[in-house]
């Protein structure tokens, strides 16, 4: 679909919970939120019927996220589901990884196509530090099996921060030496608990890593399916990439949207504006009805997000990422 700044969409991110078994700090607090009632979550059927009025608009890639996806029961089947939906083309999912080694059968009989899992540095007491819990073995361990099915597109996603150790970031990239891990740097945004903690820029990043591993190289493939760009370095078998919302903002290009946990899709992370499509499922209409809203609200998509004040276009998002799907 082309949005009124002439971008396709193509790309939507489904939070099917905003529950979570972690307690990251620039997430959720170590108290945990108050998680929505089921019944106010998208059931399965909800969720399937609303990507086959996306897939009418060529929406045909998905990501699945949460919270933390893997503590919602038989995500699997879901994933199965959507992948057998006529034009689907991938789907994918985000995780914290601590349940993903004992979830991997199962996903990868669903037809996954890739996993993007969250790993801020390779210390454990730090790990657990970030966390707030001793779980860094369960994903270390996780990232080599996923690594194991070679159709398998595996990522690690790390949100490095004012306080992150040079240490961590030489660590997190040196992954993707030996192996075919694509490893990303996402800014941090300041959305939520995000905005107590200072992004570290992609070229600070860049040139911590270029003293340890030799010249970026920029790579042309199209790696993903989201706003990611992605750099080869020399003697590496995978590839670090950067999300970089703040210093290399990137909304000109966005061909995402997102859909909540609730059923609200959203079109920008940063505004809080978009459409209840639950209340319209739930309502009893026809898909006709359903697949106009969607067209509308995508549509209207905002120009861009306004984490430096210099575009403001309505009221911004006051929930967390856990509860908004990031």
């Amino acid at each position: 679909m082309i949005d009124r700044w002439n971008r396709t969409i193509d790309y939507i991110r489904i939070s099917v919970t905003d529950r979570c078994n972690l307690r990251c700090i620039y997430c959720m607090p170590q108290e945990g939120i108050e998680a929505r009632p089921h019944e106010e979550i998208l059931t399965y059927d909800e969720i399937i019927r609303l990507c086959r009025c996306f897939l009418k608009f060529g929406i045909n890639k998905i990501k699945i996220t949460g919270g933390e996806p893997l503590v919602r029961k038989d995500i699997a089947f879901l994933i199965g589901q959507l992948k057998a939906l006529e034009g689907m083309k991938e789907v994918t999912l985000t995780t914290n990884g601590m349940l993903l080694e004992q979830y991997l059968p199962d996903l990868i009989s669903s037809g996954l196509d890739g996993v993007n899992i969250s790993l801020d540095t390779l210390d454990p007491l730090k790990y657990q530090q970030i966390t707030k819990k001793d779980a860094f073995m369960e994903v270390y361990s996780a990232i080599g099996k996923a690594l194991n099915y070679e159709k398998l597109k595996v990522k690690i996603n790390c949100v490095p921060f004012s306080d992150t150790d040079q240490k961590d970031l030489i660590d997190i990239a040196g992954l993707a030496k030996n192996s075919r891990l694509v490893v990303r740097f996402i800014e941090m945004m300041p959305i939520g608990l995000g905005k107590s903690f200072t992004y570290y820029s992609e070229e600070a990043i860049i040139a911590i890593l270029e003293e340890v591993y030799g010249a970026f190289e920029p790579v042309n493939t199209v790696l993903g399916n989201g706003p990611a760009h992605y750099y080869s370095l020399p003697g590496f078998k995978g590839k670090v990439g950067f999300i970089s919302a703040l210093s290399h903002k990137f909304c000109n290009e966005c061909n995402r949207v997102r859909l909540t946990s609730e059923g609200y899709l959203k079109t920008c992370l940063h505004y809080e504006q978009g459409t209840d499509l639950k209340a319209i499922l739930r309502g009893d209409r026809e898909d006709s009805y359903l697949e106009q809203m969607i067209e509308k609200t995508i549509y209207e998509k905002p120009v861009s997000h306004n984490f430096k004040g210099d575009n403001p276009q309505g009221a911004y998002e006051l929930d967390g990422m856990s509860r908004i799907g990031g």
